[in-house]
């Protein structure tokens, strides 16, 4: 299948590739930091605890699984597209939380703020990936 992207010339396919493989680094590492070392890690940004930790651990967890979809999507970036749309998804309501909350003065710590705008950069590039991974005028439809 000939997509925009496959025609939008060489080097885009690589930087796509170079794209999701940060995003599941970026995904993986943090969802396992905050999974296994979430007490230091609140320790050092003087976060309170909760009173259970598996509220943080589910979240890291999840946070940790995305890190694998965005592996699968850089070992075969055309087969996973929806994969992408998941993602973007997830991202979208990772930043409207964290902003709501911002907002609202009740932010934990501002370093949660900054993996938003992390986010905000990821779902850039995520939607223009999407946009061009979209078969090009004249292909054939799957």
């Amino acid at each position: 299948m000939s997509t925009r992207l496959v025609l939008a010339g060489p080097g885009s396919m690589s930087r796509f590739r170079a794209l999701f493989l940060v995003a599941a680094l970026y995904d993986g590492i943090l969802g396992a930091a905050f999974f296994l070392l979430y007490q230091p890690i609140y320790r050092m940004l003087g976060v309170e605890l909760p009173a259970s930790a598996s509220y943080l651990q589910l979240s890291a967890g999840f946070v940790f699984v995305q890190g694998i979809q965005y592996w699968f999507v850089f070992r075969d970036m055309l087969r996973n597209t929806d994969l992408v749309k998941v993602g973007v998804i997830y991202k979208l309501i990772y930043t409207g939380v964290v902003f709501y909350y911002l907002a609202r003065g009740q932010l934990p710590h501002a370093t949660f703020a900054w993996f938003a705008v992390c986010d905000i950069l990821f779902i850039v590039g995520f939607v223009r990936f999407l946009m061009l991974a979209r078969p090009a005028a004249g292909a054939p439809q799957p």
